[in-house]
C-alpha cells in the first residue's frame, strides 16, 4: 500500500482499534464538541489562526489566506513531531483526521508518510464518521439488554459498577453522560459532554460488545441531564427483560448521602437544583427544604426527597416506560456495603451463564 493512504470509514472501521494513534487535526475548540474514539488532538491550526485564515479567504482571497495557513500548518506539524512523536518507531501507524475536505489532515498525513510512517488518511473526515455514528445509532442494537430497574438510592449506579469490574457487559449511561440522572444528578468539576460527544461515546460502547452475552444497563429515562438518549437505543431497552433492585429506605437515604456528600459544603447549589421542583411541589414546599439544606439537615432531606418526589415519579412511569417489568426479576440488597453488591453481581453473572 503506499502511504499516506486515503481510506474510507467503512474500509478504517474494522480495523480502527488497530492504529497506534488516531490524530485529529481540527482546532481545539472543534475536537472539544466531539472526536472519533481514542483520539488525540494535534492541531494544525489552532482556534485562533483557523479564524485569522478563515478572514483573509473571505476580505482577501484564497491565494494570501493559503500562504498564511501553509506558514502556520508547517509551524505547528513541525513542532507536534518534534514534541509528540519523533520517538515513535518506523512502525508505528497513525490515522489522521480533519472536518472533510482533507487540507490539514492531508498535510499533516503526507508529512509523516515522507518521513516513513504508514499513515492513514480519513477521507471525508471527522463528517464521514460522524455519518456512520447517527446512521447506526438510528437502528435498533440487536443486544440483550438487561435493564437494572429500583427506585432512586437503590444502587443501580453501584451495581454496574461491580457488574462491569467483574467481567460483566454494561452500558453505563449516566457514565458516559457525566451525570446521575437525577435533578441532583449533575456531578461537580465535570461538565457534561456534548450532546455528540455523548452518541459517540455510545456508539463505541455498543459496537464493542458481544451479542451473543447479555448487557446490563440502568432503567434511565430519555434524557440523562442535559443529553438525549438515542430512540432506537431507549426503545430497545424498554422492550427488553428487567431486574427489579430493591435496598430498605434506611439503607436508600445512607447511599444517596455518601454519593451526594458534595451537596452538604454547599447548600446555596443544592437549593438552585431544587429550585427546578417548584412547579411540581410549590413554591412553600421548596422553601421548606431550602431550610434543611441550610441548616444542614441533609439526611432528613433526603427521606423528604425520596418520599414526596423520587419515589411517586418512578412507580408512576415504571410501568408505562418497561413494559418487562411486571415480570421483572427481583433481586434484593441487604445493604450498601461492597460484598453485597459483589454478591449481586456474581448472581446475576451466574444466571445469564
Amino acid at each position: 500500500m503506499k502511504y499516506p493512504a486515503l481510506q474510507l470509514f467503512s474500509q478504517i472501521l474494522p480495523g480502527l482499534d488497530e492504529f497506534d494513534a488516531i490524530i485529529d487535526v481540527r482546532s481545539p475548540s472543534e475536537f472539544a464538541l466531539d472526536h472519533l474514539p481514542g483520539a488525540i488532538n494535534y492541531p494544525v491550526l489552532d482556534d485562533a489562526e483557523r479564524e485569522q485564515v478563515g478572514t483573509l479567504y473571505k476580505q482577501v482571497n484564497s491565494f494570501e489566506a493559503k500562504k498564511v495557513g501553509a506558514a502556520l500548518v508547517s509551524k505547528n506539524i513541525g513542532r507536534h513531531i518534534e514534541e509528540h512523536l519523533s520517538g515513535h518507531p518506523r512502525e508505528w501507524k497513525p490515522l489522521v483526521y480533519c472536518w472533510r475536505g482533507g487540507n490539514r489532515s492531508g498535510s499533516m498525513a503526507h508529512v509523516l508518510a515522507r518521513i516513513g510512517w504508514p499513515a492513514v488518511q480519513l477521507d471525508g473526515g471527522y463528517k464521514a464518521y460522524r455519518a456512520r455514528v447517527s446512521a447506526d445509532l438510528a437502528e435498533a442494537p440487536t443486544l440483550p439488554f438487561r435493564v437494572v430497574c429500583g427506585t432512586t438510592g437503590s444502587g443501580k449506579s453501584r451495581l454496574l459498577e461491580v457488574l462491569d469490574a467483574a467481567g460483566a457487559q454494561v452500558l453505563d449511561l449516566e457514565k458516559l453522560a457525566a451525570h446521575r440522572g437525577s435533578v441532583l444528578g449533575h456531578l461537580p468539576d465535570e461538565p457534561q459532554p456534548s450532546q455528540k460527544l455523548f452518541e459517540s461515546r455510545i456508539w463505541d460502547a455498543l459496537r464493542r460488545f458481544n451479542p451473543s452475552q447479555p448487557v446490563f444497563v440502568e432503567s434511565e429515562s430519555k434524557k440523562v441531564g442535559n443529553l438525549r438518549v438515542p430512540d432506537a437505543l431507549m426503545d430497545t431497552m424498554r422492550q427488553s427483560p428487567c431486574i427489579a433492585l430493591s435496598l430498605s429506605r434506611d439503607d436508600r437515604v445512607r447511599l444517596l448521602m455518601e454519593d451526594y456528600h458534595h451537596f452538604a459544603a454547599n447548600p446555596e447549589v443544592l437549593n438552585a437544583q431544587l429550585d427546578h421542583l417548584v412547579k411540581l411541589h410549590g413554591r412553600e414546599k421548596i422553601d421548606a427544604w431550602h431550610a434543611l439544606a441550610n441548616s444542614g439537615r441533609i439526611e432528613e432531606l433526603v427521606a423528604l426527597l425520596l418520599a414526596d418526589h423520587y419515589d411517586p415519579a418512578y412507580l408512576r412511569s415504571i410501568d408505562r416506560n418497561f413494559v418487562q417489568y411486571g415480570d421483572a426479576l427481583p433481586l434484593e440488597l441487604p445493604g450498601i456495603d461492597p460484598e453485597h453488591f459483589e454478591a449481586a453481581a456474581q448472581h446475576l453473572k451466574q444466571l445469564a451463564a
